[in-house]
């Protein structure tokens, strides 16, 4: 059974869809399953190649990572927490996207975290936004 990534125009959000056969994927029309739209273009998904656990928290926790690294510097920062959530290998959604941005335009921490009192609430989940 063939599942499929598209990006829907209509609610932007990244949808996967079920065809039950790839023959069925090639002539059918597909349909976003969240608002029922069909103006939605096919995305190349995301490959992953699989590390354990233990080859992971190695790499986040290598001392080489901090090089560079300057706690008093937002762009700093920055290039630090992205290099760290490349090693993680999922994305951290939208919140912890404009965080990010805003530390590389060399915004303050403080006042990052004054206006975005939410950060704190129920982590940060992966981002729907694929057409941004």
């Amino acid at each position: 059974m063939p599942i499929y990534e598209y990006g829907c125009y209509d609610c932007k959000k990244r949808v996967n869809v079920f065809f039950r056969t790839f023959s069925e994927a090639e002539t059918k029309q597909a349909v976003c399953p969240r608002c029922g739209g069909t103006n939605i273009k096919r995305l190349v998904s995301k490959a992953a190649f699989v590390r354990s656990e233990e080859s992971r928290l190695e790499n986040l926790a290598d001392p080489s990572n901090l090089a560079g690294l300057d706690e008093d510097d937002p762009k700093s920062m920055a290039r630090w927490m992205r290099k760290m959530s490349g090693e993680l290998g999922e994305d951290l959604g939208d919140e912890f996207n404009e965080v990010v941005d805003r530390l590389e335009s060399g915004e303050d921490p403080e006042s990052i975290e004054q206006s975005m009192p939410e950060l704190g609430e129920g982590g940060m989940g992966a981002a729907d936004d694929w057409y941004g």
